[in-house]
């Protein structure tokens, strides 16, 4: 163990007194942070500001529609309302769009039928102004049911009250925190385990690249065997990473323990991390390092060059990647089957267990499941990688094959 540790210390005091390291330790929480409050601010401020033209015939329900769109809760658009034209006014209109006089033009036809909906046309400048087409939608369905209630004989302030926006309470089981902000903070922590991850990993490829080119491995092989080698890499490229991300969890606690962003944001936002998060959060943090950083070092053992190492990082980068396409089903239905059994296959259950931790607690027996096979799997990775590196490590030349791999692992 001595001889591990002096390389695990070697490894982790190399990298952390680098610039790169105090930078991102530095910078990644600011972007993170700056990102989340600045999406938060902009989302609860914006509101749609385009500059639109209403055609009706319907006087009444064209200057609704302009009242809504003007002064309504998420828009504070421009509206213009004319009479119902000919080709003329259509052409006309189109000149105005391009000329960029005007972002739209909503042509509503009455319909045939007294109680019928009348027909709706939306002409944008931009075929990408998905958010002004939406306000549009909205404002109308808002409109048209004021419309309805009223010729029903409701008065003006019994509509209103039957529109006004229902508030549905999101706390449960006395958790005074607000469910959308504590899902931000989730998956913040998501994308987090997953960029440490796959970045530490690779680092422990690359530096056994460097010292492999180097040939600095022969002289150190006199004195320590290749698995003291291996495992006091892993261990200290891994104990730089857990370093990096103990500094961002403590300041996102820091941050997240005061008022000030709920001041910022304009006390809407309530950013929480528990205990529970944070603890599951470093066990499969550390599951998930050891087991792709082990199958890193034997890519490293195998190939001679950054070059030869980045056409097998997709052994590395897929069953990640596979855990971004599962989020979807995962998110909406942490305990469905689906994410049952992604959660438990062991290159996923560092993300995906974790995920569904975090949004819906699932039985103890099925976390401690995915603990005992992703142990299990480690074991099998690191037995299978330590007999790979061994061999690899000396070995120059071409990249071997699958064949000469399986004779290294027969050699005792």
């Amino acid at each position: 163990m001595h001889n591990v540790w002096l390389i695990a210390k070697r490894e982790y005091l190399e990298r952390v007194r680098t610039k790169a390291f105090l930078i991102s330790t530095l910078m990644i929480p600011l972007l993170m942070g700056g990102g989340i409050v600045g999406s938060v601010i902009a989302g609860s401020k914006a509101k749609s500001t385009s500059h639109i033209t209403i055609v009706s015939p319907d006087q009444q329900l064209a200057i609704d529609l302009q009242k809504e769109l003007e002064h309504g809760k998420d828009s504070q658009m421009t509206v213009d309302v004319i009479s119902p034209g000919n080709s003329a006014t259509k052409a006309s209109l189109d000149s105005m769009l391009a000329d960029k006089q005007i972002d739209g033009y909503l042509w509503i036809t009455p319909a045939a039928d007294p109680d019928a909906r009348p027909s709706f046309s939306y002409t944008p400048r931009s075929a990408a102004d998905i958010s002004t087409k939406s306000t549009i939608t909205t404002a109308l369905r808002t409109v048209l049911m004021r419309e309805r209630l009223s010729h029903d004989g409701l008065v003006a302030h019994d509509v209103d009250s039957l529109m006004e926006p229902v508030k549905v309470d999101t706390t449960q089981a006395g958790k005074n925190a607000d469910t959308t902000s504590s899902f931000v903070a989730i998956y913040v922590l998501f994308f987090l385990m997953y960029m440490v991850i796959l970045l530490y990993g690779m680092n422990v490829a690359r530096s056994i690249i460097e010292e492999k080119t180097s040939r600095v491995f022969e002289v150190l092989l006199a004195t320590i065997t290749p698995e003291e080698m291996m495992a006091g890499k892993v261990i200290g490229v891994g104990s730089v990473g857990l370093t990096q991300v103990a500094v961002w969890l403590a300041t996102a606690v820091l941050l997240t323990s005061g008022s000030w962003i709920g001041a910022i944001a304009g006390g809407n936002m309530h950013v929480s991390l528990n205990a529970m998060q944070i603890v599951f959060f470093v066990v499969y943090f550390l599951l998930g390092y050891l087991l792709y950083s082990s199958i890193a070092a034997a890519l490293g053992a195998m190939v001679n060059s950054e070059q030869e190492l980045q056409q097998l990082n997709m052994i590395l980068v897929m069953p990640l990647a596979g855990c971004m396409f599962a989020l979807a089903p995962v998110i909406s239905n942490p305990s469905g089957t689906i994410a049952r059994v992604i959660s438990l296959i062991p290159f996923c259950t560092p993300l995906i267990m974790y995920l569904r931790i975090s949004l819906a607690t699932p039985p103890a027996w099925e976390i401690g499941l995915s603990i005992v096979l992703m142990i299990v799997t480690i074991y099998a990775i690191l037995w299978v990688a330590s007999r790979i590196y061994r061999v690899g490590i000396l070995m120059y030349g071409k990249r071997p094959n699958l064949a000469e791999i399986m004779r290294w692992l027969k050699y005792s």
